[in-house]
C-alpha cells in the first residue's frame, strides 16, 4: 500500500520546498486538486525539485478543458518529471460545469469521460509517432495536427490516467479504460467491497484486463489528534464534510446502501435552510466511524492499513500536507514511519 499526500499551495513559490519535504518524508506520491488554484501549475515546480515521488492531479476537472489542452499539459509534465506524472480526471457536477466554468454539459458524464480518455490517448499516440491524428466520437473529434503543433516524442509516453467517481457506471468505466481510480472519501468499507471493487472488476473483464492492474487511490477521512481539543476540532471538520456530501444527491447511493436515506434527507433540508455551520451536530457517531478511521496519531497509519488492506492500493489523509502545522507534524511523522516501510 502506497501512502500519498495532497498539497494546496496558496503561493506557487512555496511549492518547491514543499515538494522536497514530501519526498524527504519518504512518501510515495504528491497530489494536487482543482480547488481554489489550478492543479497543474504546482506540479511543474514539484517535478523540477524532486527525483522519486509520483506527481498527479486528484483531480483536474476534465470537461471545461479540451482534451487537446489536457493532453499537452500532461505530455509536458510527463517529460519534465521523467515519467512520474499521473493524470487524474473528474467529471464534476452540472452546476459547476455550467455556472462555475461556463462550459458545455453534455448530460452523459460517463460517455463523455470515455471519449475524453480515448481522445487523449489518440492525441498522445500522434505526438509520439508523428503520424496523423484521427479520432471521431459523438462528443469529441480531432483530425488536424500540423507538425508545428506536435511537441514530439518523449521518453515516457505511457501516461497513467486515473478517473474519479462514486456511482457504478463510472466505476465500471474506470475498470475498463483507466489505469487507476480515485475513490471518493465519502465511502464506507462496505461500499468499497460491494459496489466499487465489483464494478471495477466488471469493467476490467469487459476490456480483458486484470482488475489488479487498476490502482485504487483515496484520500480518506481520518479523525486524530494529540489532545482532546485537537480531536474535537478534527471531529467537527470531518463531520462537516460528511454532512456536506450527504446533502448532495450524487452521493445518495452510499447512504442508501446502509439505510441512511433519512439522514441524507435531513442534511439536504438543512442546506436549504442555510444551516451549513451546524450540520455537523446532526452527524451520528456511528456514521462517522463507518466513514472515517478514528485513532491517535501513533495508531492511525496501522488502523488505516488494517481497514484498507486489499481494498485500496494508495491512501492518504483528507487534509493537506502542511509541515509547518505543528499540531499535525506528529501525524505526518507517524505516517512516514509506518506507511513507507
Amino acid at each position: 500500500m502506497k501512502f500519498d499526500v495532497t498539497i494546496f499551495p496558496e503561493d506557487l513559490n512555496s511549492t518547491i520546498e514543499l515538494a522536497r519535504t514530501v519526498e524527504d518524508y519518504g512518501f510515495d506520491g504528491l497530489w494536487t486538486a482543482e480547488a481554489a488554484h489550478n492543479p497543474f501549475l504546482p506540479l511543474t515546480l514539484a517535478a523540477t525539485s524532486t527525483q522519486r515521488i509520483q506527481l498527479g492531479t486528484a483531480i483536474a476537472v476534465a470537461f471545461p478543458r479540451s482534451p487537446m489542452v489536457t493532453a499537452q499539459l500532461a505530455w509536458d509534465l510527463a517529460a519534465q518529471s521523467k515519467g512520474r506524472f499521473i493524470l487524474g480526471l473528474g467529471t464534476q457536477i452540472k452546476i459547476h460545469i455550467v455556472k462555475r466554468f461556463s462550459a458545455l454539459w453534455v448530460d452523459k458524464p460517463a460517455a463523455q469521460m470515455r471519449e475524453y480518455v480515448e481522445a487523449l490517448r489518440a492525441i498522445w499516440k500522434a505526438f509520439q509517432d508523428g503520424g496523423s491524428l484521427r479520432y471521431r466520437g459523438e462528443i469529441y473529434s480531432f483530425g488536424v495536427l500540423p507538425p508545428f503543433f506536435n511537441p514530439g516524442a518523449i521518453e515516457h509516453p505511457q501516461i497513467p490516467v486515473y478517473i474519479a467517481g462514486v456511482n457504478k457506471e463510472l466505476c465500471k468505466l474506470g475498470g475498463e479504460i483507466a489505469d487507476g481510480f480515485h475513490v471518493h472519501p465519502f465511502h464506507t468499507v462496505q461500499y468499497l467491497q460491494d459496489l466499487i471493487r465489483p464494478s471495477i472488476a466488471a469493467g476490467a473483464a469487459k476490456a480483458e484486463k486484470n482488475p489488479a492492474d487498476v490502482s485504487l487511490s483515496c484520500a480518506i477521512f481520518v479523525v486524530t489528534g494529540s489532545t482532546p481539543e485537537e480531536i474535537e476540532r478534527n471531529t467537527i471538520e470531518i463531520k462537516s464534510q460528511i454532512a456536506f456530501y450527504a446533502s448532495t444527491p450524487g452521493y445518495r447511493p452510499v447512504l442508501e446502501m446502509h439505510g441512511w436515506g433519512d439522514f441524507g434527507d435531513k442534511m439536504n433540508q438543512l442546506t436549504k435552510e442555510g444551516k451549513w455551520n451546524n450540520m455537523w451536530r446532526d452527524v451520528p457517531d456511528d456514521i462517522l466511524h463507518e466513514m472515517a478511521v478514528v485513532a491517535p496519531p501513533d495508531e492511525l497509519p496501522y488502523k488505516v492499513r488494517e481497514r484498507y488492506a486489499g481494498l485500496l492500493d494508495r491512501v492518504g489523509y483528507y487534509f493537506p500536507f502542511k509541515p509547518e502545522d505543528e499540531t499535525r507534524k506528529m501525524i505526518w511523522q507517524h505516517a512516514s514511519k509506518a506507511m513507507t516501510v
